[in-house]
């Protein structure tokens, strides 16, 4: 199990930085390492002003499980939207670089905004990253909030590691099993990750925002540890 809080936009690879990395994460995947990354809090453009969005590599590797966020909703802490808070929030949107893998192909991803085509959709799933009300950590004794889908990806780490716990070998690659039951989840629906209007809205389904969404904890490790071991 490996949760990564770092990444960069795609335009920022060479294409043999990538293929190096595509192939370290291949290795994990064929080593039953379930792989993490943080989609990025800089929005839909990845914190650049060149007028197109932009995802994190490594998370838009098909290879990797990328994790978004979200924040409570303005009426309550009862309802979750797309974490956006004006100069950050969760990163998310079409590759430019990787096709579609085969387990989102039975999704209506929508086209990127920058050329009309549709890729590798970001995030995979997500869980809350917003400053309010944030994560409670102690560092060098210190108590303190930190917030963002760095803290998602270790999150989502957690839940995984509890379902590996039950079982005789860790699920690895875990996208699949995660795409073929979308009843896990709670879908985000509202939100959008846009800068000055460049980026994508939440919406029912699988969005390039949240995902599927944020998971149904006890419901996700029950059925990640049900898995048959391949």
């Amino acid at each position: 199990m490996l949760s990564v809080s770092w990444g960069s936009a795609e335009m920022f690879w060479s294409a043999s930085a990538r293929d190096a990395m595509q192939g370290v994460l291949a290795d994990a995947k064929r080593l039953n390492v379930t792989v993490l990354f943080a989609a990025g809090d800089e929005l839909a453009t990845g914190g650049l002003t060149d007028g197109n969005a932009h995802v994190w590599f490594p998370a838009s590797s098909p290879y990797a499980l990328s994790c978004g966020g979200t924040q409570p909703a303005t009426a309550g802490l009862n309802e979750e939207v797309v974490w956006n808070e004006g100069g950050t929030g969760t990163g998310g949107g079409i590759s430019d670089v990787f096709p579609v893998p085969a387990y989102q192909s039975g999704l209506a991803l929508p086209p990127s905004v920058n050329d009309g085509a549709v890729r590798r959709g970001v995030p995979d799933v997500a869980a809350a990253a917003a400053g309010t009300p944030g994560y409670r950590i102690v560092l060098n004794g210190s108590v303190m909030i930190k917030d963002g889908t760095s803290a998602v990806a270790p999150l989502w780490a957690g839940l995984i590691a509890i379902a590996n716990a039950g079982r005789d070998l860790p699920i690895g690659f875990v996208n699949s099993a995660l795409y073929s039951n979308a009843a896990l989840f709670r879908q985000i629906e509202h939100g959008n990750n846009r800068v000055d209007g460049k980026g994508y809205d939440a919406g029912r389904g699988w969005n390039a925002c949240t995902g599927l969404g944020v998971p149904k904890g006890a419901d996700l490790v029950a059925a990640l540890g049900a898995i048959p071991v391949a």
